[in-house]
């Protein structure tokens, strides 16, 4: 970073290391300069860049974007509500926001100015007039906020009354003021002596300008329709709000973090092209299931997942730990604990289904990246035993032996009504790509929940 075109980002890491000296928070300020780094180089000169974080990291990350973009590239410190107030906090106030920090590359941007809706108190105070078709309207001042000599002009208006300007002029040419009139867009006052203004109709306002602070954007609670299960899901209304601010139609987003993927999906939504970047295989499975949901028949293209038996093979040799991830979202499965590291007591992740009496039941997931043996499908036959557990499903990257096959027989079947399902199956790595699933009761549905479809517009190219 000392030898980079930036090296402003190196010194002020080296002065936060003196400060703060080798924690967490350190490593997490190391790793996210080199990304900032690299996200200032690929963002366009029009661009924009939004950080979200916690108020715990905000003032670090304001300092190394200040070294990274410049201060006078500082735009806004966003903050957003992100929760109702937290009963927890004892000794000091409820945690309730997080901070989005805006900043450009530098010059012009692009910037669609957003609105927030009137209140009814707000409309029951300020719309206080009708026209005679019944109309709602508040007046506006036509007094020009400096001095203009060009627009110091006597007015007959439609109503036979001859108005003087303001010692500042009017706001308005005289063609416009005219125009105003002959629209009916003037507010005449009873007084002789009162001030000509204009009709600002409620139809037609696009309502408050945004400011810096957002508490209009409903949390994603336990019971939120678009809640999908995923620990960090942001609402879809707050990336629709940054999207549509700072970029037009067929402008490309790119979420580096993009998690369960609420960037692209308000880009999509938006007729945006869009990039998402994740390092976890989970998080790339749940977006592509998302994007499926909302948007049927959506095209896109995946970088960096296995796409056939050797890619699967070369995720397993890297990282096998991925490699349980990725197989186990892939067949649309729950991993347990989230995929976290640790004791797993045999059990890699879950599928959920119904029987014919609609009762809910469990299918087991084990996963072998490497070797395996038939003491693994006896293995399974025991975890299933142990939790009541309806059908087991054994993943595994090369192919099962006949001695596995013949474990696997031995656990007879699950039977539902009039329906049998092999009570342990098999599947390989290779066969999980070309589409195979597992058989499952009325098909299976999955821990997380589905992304509500969207409208049916296509975007042409996606990145």
């Amino acid at each position: 970073m000392l030898k980079g075109k930036n090296s402003d980002a190196a010194i002020m890491l080296k002065a936060m290391l003196a400060a703060l000296g080798r924690n967490d928070m350190m490593a997490y300020l190391a790793m996210m300069a080199v990304r900032l780094l690299e996200l200032h180089r690929v963002l366009k000169p029009t661009g924009s860049l939004y950080l979200h974080c916690d108020p715990v990291a905000s003032h670090y990350l304001k300092i190394l974007l200040d070294a990274i973009f410049s201060p006078k590239n500082f735009l806004a410190e966003l903050i957003w509500k992100r929760t109702s107030a937290h009963a927890n906090a004892t000794q000091s106030f409820g945690a309730v926001h997080d901070v989005l920090l805006f900043y450009k590359k530098g010059g012009s941007i692009i910037w669609n100015q957003q609105y927030t809706r009137y209140t009814d108190a707000y409309i029951a105070e300020h719309f206080v007039h009708k026209d005679p078709d019944g109309r709602l309207f508040r007046r506006s001042d036509l007094r020009n906020p400096g001095v203009r000599p060009n627009l110091m002009y006597d007015y007959t208006a439609s109503n036979g009354r001859t108005y003087a300007p303001h010692s500042n002029g009017w706001a308005v040419s005289l063609e416009v003021m005219k125009e105003l009139d002959r629209q009916n867009r003037l507010f005449f006052p009873a007084k002789e002596n009162g001030r000509l203004r204009k009709k600002i109709y409620l139809d037609e306002s696009l309502g408050v300008p945004i400011t810096d602070v957002w508490e209009d954007l409903p949390p994603i609670h336990a019971s939120s329709p678009e809640r999908l299960g995923y620990p960090t899901q942001k609402p879809v209304a707050l990336l629709e709000r940054i999207v549509a601010a700072s970029s037009s139609e067929g402008d490309v987003v790119l979420d580096p973090f993009c998690g369960c993927g609420t960037t692209v999906h308000a880009a999509q939504k938006l007729k945006r092209q869009w990039i998402g970047i994740d390092v976890t295989h989970l998080a790339v499975a749940l977006i592509e299931r998302r994007l499926k949901e909302a948007f049927p028949g959506i095209k896109y293209d995946v970088f960096g997942v296995p796409k056939d038996a050797a890619g699967a093979a070369d995720l397993a040799a890297r990282d096998k730990h991925e490699f349980q991830k990725w197989i186990v979202a892939t067949i649309g499965g729950q991993p347990y604990k989230g995929g976290k590291k640790g004791m797993d007591r045999g059990i890699d992740g879950f599928l959920h289904f119904r029987d014919v009496d609609n009762q809910p039941q469990t299918a087991i997931i084990s996963v072998k990246g490497g070797g395996t043996k038939s003491g693994d499908i006896r293995d399974l036959k025991g975890v299933l035993e142990r939790e009541g557990a309806a059908i087991g499903v054994f993943l595994t990257l090369g192919k099962p032996s006949r001695e596995m096959e013949k474990e696997a027989a031995s656990a007879g079947f699950y039977e539902t009504g009039n329906h049998k399902f092999p009570r342990l199956q098999l599947l390989t790595a290779e066969q999980v790509i070309e589409g195979q699933r597992p058989k499952a009761p009325f098909s299976h549905f999955e821990s997380l929940k589905k992304a509500s479809r969207e409208s049916e517009d296509k975007q042409g190219r996606l990145i």
